[in-house]
């Protein structure tokens, strides 16, 4: 049986990628400010594990709210980089490929700390994984590190610094500003398992 992961380039689902080696890694450029610097490190890590890397282009940056955006964020927003519905539609279309692809499982790279944002709780990866269920094609959505924080997945994937540095977490632009919430959560990782910040 095949599997897929919705590979970001951040560290989360480059974690997920060395720790379940996937059969195939689908990055998704939806339009979003960081895109060239996600792909990059997408592209990279799948090099890396010889994992098979698959690109998707669908821009709804007209769409978007926030840092991702490069826009003000929503009246809804819980968080500056929040994108309304992204991680449904990001699901949905990787769901979509994994038929192409006769992948039978997709797995994404929720934590338990995402519950914050309601598209990032295990309640909404059970409910996603019921929609497809209810449509024809076997596909079940999966979310391996639901249970763990950045840090403690780092530490059962076992994922090497040298794969991990390639990993792209800023919320901004193409290379890591250093100070968005993505970008801090990417050092203080770093800093908790490794001792360094790179």
């Amino acid at each position: 049986m095949k599997t897929a992961l919705l590979l970001s380039g951040g560290m989360d689902s480059v974690s997920i990628a060395y720790w379940k080696r996937p059969n195939y890694a689908i990055t998704i450029d939806y339009g979003q400010k960081p895109a060239a610097g996600e792909l990059r490190a997408a592209e990279a890590v799948c090099r890396s594990l010889d994992i098979e890397h698959v690109l998707i282009q669908a821009d709804i940056s007209k769409l978007g709210s926030g840092d991702l955006a490069g826009s003000e964020p929503s009246g809804h927003a819980p968080a500056s980089e929040w994108w309304p519905y992204r991680n449904q539609f990001l699901i949905t279309l990787a769901a979509m490929k994994c038929h192409n692809l006769t992948a039978s499982t997709l797995m994404v790279g929720a934590l338990k700390t995402d519950g914050f944002h309601t598209d990032g709780s295990e309640a909404f990866i059970t409910q996603m994984n019921n929609l497809v269920a209810m449509q024809e094609g076997d596909l079940s959505i999966e979310a391996p590190a639901i249970g763990y924080t950045a840090s403690e997945l780092v530490r059962a994937a076992g994922v090497p610094i040298e794969i991990l540095a390639w990993s792209h977490s800023c919320h901004l632009t193409e290379y890591a500003c250093g100070f968005c919430r993505g970008c801090r959560k990417h050092y203080e990782t770093m800093e908790d398992v490794f001792g360094t910040a790179y």
